[in-house]
């Protein structure tokens, strides 16, 4: 019965992005940011000393270009699907040379991989975006913008832009569970953590709405006790990971929280919730119906699951990218994160609040 249900809904969601691509008018290219983690980093750690990169082989196999662009998948990340949904056109890193002139009008992806809304998070990797630093970028690149349009265009581009905040994962999986009596895990006990955490994203999030960000989608930690790179270490039998698990389900709930007491101490919906919890666990535990093989098993890796060390041209490679939920240890395919923007773009109130992507775009096309 479960998996008649999830057919019907897979059958569903692709009648409304059907019927949205139809009757929706198009409406007029708005700009997009993007910050964040390695969910969402489009090549910025390609420019940094660091080993938290994805710029070699076999990553990008199956990008337009087959090559490696630094994106964590095998293909397109959330940030290029929702440009793809949005009619812009894909967003460059910021640290590239590329992104220039006529180029900054699109907007900017921000985002590095490793950080997390700590500082001390992913301080394994040195030379990291930290999410302050891509706060600093953000105000450095509306500098840049009002050079070329001035400041009143600059300041509308900005309210106008549609910007993604992805953020949360690291501080658990390279922070508090990173190793054995971690600083922070003997400092907090897990419950505690997770409203510093809170208090700390908190002050990110208006410090981007005082940056003019006007729709902020945000999304919430997935289930990251699920990773192949956790079940390695700490499943027996395939089980996921509970420690991990626990602190997901106590981060979400608050994340979406601090959504809602913002949006009404400002009196909009600024922040929308995106709940990617329920949106990948879906398909973690019950992949068949969702046309996946597995879900436990990396495509790209060694090891158990293939959730042991880094993706690489040494690494064992699934032949059929599509058929697994991740890509990496940590990653979602491609195909994956498709299902995950599907359900940006028309998913119900489990999945996005206030509402969804197609129901801001409709708002804001008649504002």
């Amino acid at each position: 019965m479960d998996q008649l249900n999830n057919q019907t809904l897979v059958v569903f969601l692709s009648c409304m992005l059907l019927i949205w691509n139809i009757i929706v008018p198009q409406v007029e290219a708005r700009a997009f940011f993007v910050f964040g983690d390695s969910l969402v980093d489009n090549g910025n750690n390609n420019y940094l000393a660091t080993t938290a990169r994805a710029d070699n082989y076999p990553y990008g196999i199956d990008y337009p270009t087959h090559r490696a662009t630094g994106r964590f998948s095998n293909g397109l990340n959330m940030p290029d699907l929702i440009s793809e949904k949005i009619g812009s056109e894909p967003t460059l890193p910021y640290l590239s040379p590329e992104l220039n002139g006529e180029a900054l009008l699109n907007g900017a992806n921000f985002a590095s991989a490793g950080i997390g809304i700590l500082n001390d998070t992913g301080i394994q990797f040195f030379n990291i975006i930290r999410i302050t630093r891509q706060l600093q970028y953000f105000e450095q690149y509306q500098q840049r913008v009002s050079a070329l349009i001035g400041d009143e265009e600059t300041v509308r581009l900005v309210n106008e832009a549609l910007i993604l905040m992805t953020l949360g994962g690291n501080d658990f999986v390279n922070n508090y569970f990173l190793v054995p009596f971690s600083a922070r895990s003997r400092q907090f006990r897990l419950p505690d953590y997770v409203v510093y955490l809170i208090s700390e994203y908190r002050k990110i999030l208006v410090n981007l709405y005082n940056l003019g960000a006007r729709r902020v989608l945000v999304t919430g930690t997935g289930p990251i006790g699920c990773a192949p790179a956790e079940l390695a270490q700490h499943s027996r039998n395939g089980e996921c990971y509970g420690e991990l698990l626990e602190a997901a389900n106590l981060f979400n709930p608050q994340l979406a929280q601090l959504l809602s007491q913002l949006n009404s101490e400002i009196g909009a919906d600024v922040f929308i919730s995106a709940n990617a919890f329920a949106m990948n666990m879906d398909f973690v535990s019950d992949p068949q119906a969702y046309g996946f093989a597995t879900s436990k098993v990396a495509c790209c890796g060694q090891g158990p699951y293939n959730g042991i060390g880094l993706c690489t041209p040494a690494s064992n490679l699934c032949p059929d990218r599509d058929a697994n939920v991740f890509w990496d240890p940590f990653h979602p395919s491609d195909r994956a994160n498709r299902l995950i923007v599907d359900r940006f773009m028309v998913g119900s109130s489990e999945y996005m609040h206030p509402m969804n992507l197609s129901t801001i775009m409709l708002l804001d096309s008649k504002t």
